[in-house]
């Protein structure tokens, strides 16, 4: 288990570029990694027992959407960790990292990453990817900690399969918790930034809801399950199949349930108008925000609040 609480580790608010992040990092972080790459990136290997390179990647980022850095008040009511008066509580992604350092605690061999900015778009790991480091071709699969809920294993990421069923039923079946099945609709996250290198990239659920929101909770009793299983599972037992050189059809894309097959849907469009986007892909939106949490009293709210605020009248 790690030797930090992580309701200690949720203290920390963590916004990219803060100086709490920074503490953040020099107390959980380094004392295990050492020092970060030049974009943030801290990166730890565990070998197999025999010496040899492990085949699984494991990673977590280490900044959260808090609009402030510093720190904040919890309350814990039975399983459930909450925020007071903040507008996260951060488990995106501390609960990542807290089970990347309770699986590096372990010895689970791997490589393990703590990213830096993929709140604001992914940045650590994608100059990481570009960076081209030997090991990324010495691994099968890299494996986010970065998802809501209990039952998701990613297939797909903003509709592109970055996983393949296959993976994704046998790391369900390896890792022993059954709730968790293949889920093709995820948005993003680092591991998207892998796909088009290594094999297989997931995204695991993790026990928050309402991340990026003034609601967000952490099951914390999840929390410790999940890593009781991922350290007894038998990593060995994973298949791999997805062929990352072959570039999905956009008929796979619609065979995946992620889009409706109108075919209207254009990777290639040019959008510079939010209104504009959110007229063509209403359905699509809405599924994002939903995923990010963002529920219709909450939103209703906001709109209201922004109503208030520039002197309309709210109705209804």
């Amino acid at each position: 288990m790690s030797e930090y609480a992580l309701t200690e580790m949720l203290r920390y608010k963590r916004p990219e570029g803060s100086k709490t992040q920074l503490e953040f990092c020099k107390r959980f972080l380094e004392p295990t990694f050492g020092a970060p790459d030049r974009h943030g990136n801290y990166v730890f290997t565990v070998l197999e027992a025999n010496g040899e390179h492990p085949v699984m990647c494991f990673t977590a980022h280490h900044d959260t959407v808090h609009r402030l850095d510093g720190y904040q008040d919890l309350v814990v009511e039975g399983d459930i960790v909450k925020a007071v008066d903040s507008n996260c509580l951060g488990a995106d992604c501390t609960t990542g990292v807290w089970l990347v350092l309770g699986m590096i605690g372990a010895k689970v061999p791997g490589v393990y990453v703590v990213h830096a900015g993929e709140e604001v778009g992914c940045v650590g790991s994608r100059a990481l990817v570009k960076d081209d480091p030997d090991w990324l071709y010495k691994v099968w699969s890299v494996v986010s900690f970065d998802r809501r809920g209990k039952d998701s294993i990613v297939t797909h990421q903003m509709g592109r399969r970055t996983a393949s069923d296959t993976f994704a039923k046998s790391l369900a079946g390896v890792i022993g918790i059954p709730t968790l099945k293949p889920d093709n609709s995820g948005v993003y996250t680092d591991s998207n930034e892998y796909a088009q290198v290594v094999p297989e990239c997931t995204n695991i659920s993790v026990g928050y809801y309402g991340q990026h929101t003034s609601n967000e909770s952490q099951d914390i009793s999840y929390a410790y399950t999940l890593l009781e299983h991922l350290i007894k599972a038998d990593w060995s037992e994973v298949v791999f199949e997805r062929d990352e050189t072959v570039e999905e059809t956009e008929e796979d894309m619609f065979d995946s349930g992620w889009y409706e097959p109108q075919g209207q849907f254009r990777r290639d469009s040019n959008y510079s108008n939010l209104s504009e986007l959110v007229r063509d892909y209403p359905e699509e939106i809405a599924s994002l925000l939903e995923d990010w949490g963002v529920d219709a009293e909450y939103l209703w709210n906001q709109i209201g609040e922004l109503s208030f605020s520039t002197d309309y009248r709210r109705v209804g």
